[in-house]
């Protein structure tokens, strides 16, 4: 009998995204299941710590290391062989994202991989298609994160199209709706304004090909 467990990995993947700082940690081998073991997650909203130029306050970057302290002390307790850091959109686009970057590489020891939205998108597809399977057919998958919204579509493991636009719920919510309240005037002033964001990213998706599965 062929033993999977024979070469377990005690592994940490720390997502740093725009709304959630989150540290999963699995047993994981070679074409076995991962098997969770313990996760923390920390809503951090970066969207409310930007400046007008985009860049992180400091006390957005004080929440960003504290939820990352939270996350790197459960990673000590559960004794983590290995270790994945991965950031998105708030950090990949805000002028002093490599400050940050370079502080919590200080703080756990190693590197972060910064995706691009393309990448984000790609690894989304990945983790739907893993789901739902071959069955499913075509998959169209849609991300609405902190940030940025990334959509991918296509037949095989890897999408066919996969593409990101600014067009997260916070920056949204930010940037078209600061108070937070609007009116049904307001709302369709909103909807306007996404949809000339996607317009874009509409034209480049093959009009002829339909999802058998969608997954938002």
């Amino acid at each position: 009998m062929v033993n999977l467990r024979s070469h377990t990995t005690r592994l940490g993947v720390l997502d740093i995204g725009s709304n959630t700082i989150h540290m999963l940690i699995v047993d994981a081998a070679p074409g076995a299941r991962p098997d969770p073991e313990a996760s923390t997650k920390s809503t951090v909203r970066l969207m409310k710590y930007l400046k007008d130029d985009g860049s992180i306050k400091k006390s957005g970057i004080e929440a960003i290391l504290a939820a990352v302290a939270q996350c790197m002390k459960l990673a000590e307790e559960y004794e983590i062989t290995q270790l994945l850091v991965m950031a998105t959109s708030a950090l990949r686009e805000a002028p002093n994202g490599n400050k940050v970057i370079h502080k919590i590489e200080e703080m756990i020891g190693q590197g972060v991989t910064v995706l691009s939205g393309n990448d984000e998108a790609r690894l989304t597809f990945l983790a739907a298609r893993r789901w739902y399977g071959w069955d499913a057919g075509r998959l169209l998958v849609l991300d609405i994160g902190g940030g940025s919204l990334e959509v991918a579509m296509g037949s095989d493991e890897e999408p066919t199209v996969a593409l990101s636009v600014p067009a997260g719920a916070g920056r949204v919510t930010t940037e078209f709706l600061p108070s937070g309240m609007a009116t049904l005037e307001e709302l369709e002033d909103v909807r306007k304004d996404v949809r000339k964001i996607l317009a874009p990213m509409v034209k480049v998706f093959p009009q002829s090909k339909h999802p058998n599965h969608a997954v938002g």
